[in-house]
């Protein structure tokens, strides 16, 4: 018998990464997770931009439209680059494409959420989704991003070194 929708075994999320290569190396665009459970944390406290999606929407277009709610933008032209799927801890699966750009993350205008804040004192307060966005190389990355997804980092170094010619 198949697991409800709701289970946390069928959430799916899917995601962007872009990367930038040059004088610096490899580095990848990852974005800090808002609001007050984060906000003191630096390690595992990072993700790509991504978000859930039902089975009304593709993970293509889900993660497109996760980046430019998440991020502000619009995704930038360039070449998707597959780097599949991994379940996280939690049961969900995360599906990520990877695509070379150089955006500058302080123009980044991320979207919000609401949450009662403190807990249990009736008031709403708006939060960033993703308080703020940084080039990371990818060994830096990897100690700041979620368990779950350093798996992408790995995936994207496998992609690029396959390529002929430059990475970006």
């Amino acid at each position: 018998m198949n697991a409800p929708s709701s289970s946390p075994s069928t959430r799916r999320s899917a995601g962007l990464l872009l990367f930038r290569t040059g004088a610096h190396g490899l580095q990848v665009l990852i974005g800090h997770m808002g609001g007050p459970f984060w906000a003191r944390r630096d390690a595992a406290a990072w993700s790509v931009p991504k978000g859930e999606y039902g089975p009304e929407e593709g993970p293509r277009a889900a993660a497109r439209r996760e980046f430019e709610e998440e991020f502000g933008r619009p995704v930038p032209d360039g070449e998707w680059l597959e780097l599949g799927e991994s379940r996280q801890a939690g049961g969900k699966t995360v599906t990520v494409w990877a695509v070379a750009a150089d955006l500058d993350p302080a123009t980044a205008v991320p979207g919000t959420f609401t949450l009662e804040w403190p807990r249990g004192s009736g008031k709403l307060r708006e939060f960033p989704e993703i308080d703020r966005f940084a080039w990371c190389s990818p060994e830096v990355a990897a100690g700041r991003l979620v368990a779950g997804q350093r798996v992408f980092l790995d995936r994207l170094a496998e992609v690029l070194a396959d390529r002929p010619g430059p990475a970006s």
